[in-house]
């Protein structure tokens, strides 16, 4: 299993990515996950099925990346993707969030973005992806976080009151890294 921000393993097939996410999906690794995820949606991947059956949990920043990954990929997917169950067209499954982890989803009105479902993931017939994670600098942590921030508001209008503050300091941040 080839590690990603230390929680992160890949495998490709024919248009399509496994990733399995173990521990602990937070914004330090958010970052290097919307670089992969966009990385090979570019390369022609369109379907991604994340196994989340080693998720302990996700934080916000993590859950705002992949609304953003859902909203963006969904909305650009060329092809129906398999198991798209008849909700339109998913590009991101979620295979076997734990209920703490679908809570969170529900909570912050974000499930409608992925198909989700049970099972066992087999990657007999994928290649393991060797990718090796990028290194980021406290900007780009900063502002993916902001951007996560702001999609979890824009999708679900009763997040605003949990995460303005968030934003507003994020944003406040980043002008000061800026020097503006």
């Amino acid at each position: 299993m080839k590690n990603l921000a230390n929680n992160l393993a890949v495998w490709v097939g024919d248009q399509l990515v496994c990733v399995k996410v173990a521990g602990r999906a937070n914004f330090s690794g958010s970052v290097d996950f919307k670089k992969l995820v966009t990385s090979l949606w570019d390369k022609g991947y369109h379907h991604f099925v994340l196994d989340l059956s080693e998720c302990l949990l996700m934080d916000s920043t993590f859950l705002g990346v992949l609304a953003g990954l859902g909203l963006k990929l969904n909305n650009n997917t060329p092809t129906p993707t398999p198991g798209s169950n008849g909700n339109g067209h998913r590009a991101i499954e979620l295979l076997n969030p734990s209920p703490r982890i679908s809570d969170l989803l529900e909570n912050l009105g974000i499930t409608h973005l992925f198909s989700i479902t049970k099972g066992r993931l087999t990657t007999e017939c994928l290649v393991q992806l060797d990718h090796a994670p990028t290194s980021s600098d406290r900007r780009e942590v900063q502002k993916t976080c902001l951007e996560a921030h702001q999609t979890l508001m824009d999708v679900n209008p009763a997040n605003v009151p949990k995460f303005k503050d968030v934003a507003q300091f994020l944003a406040e941040d980043l002008k000061a890294m800026d020097g503006k």
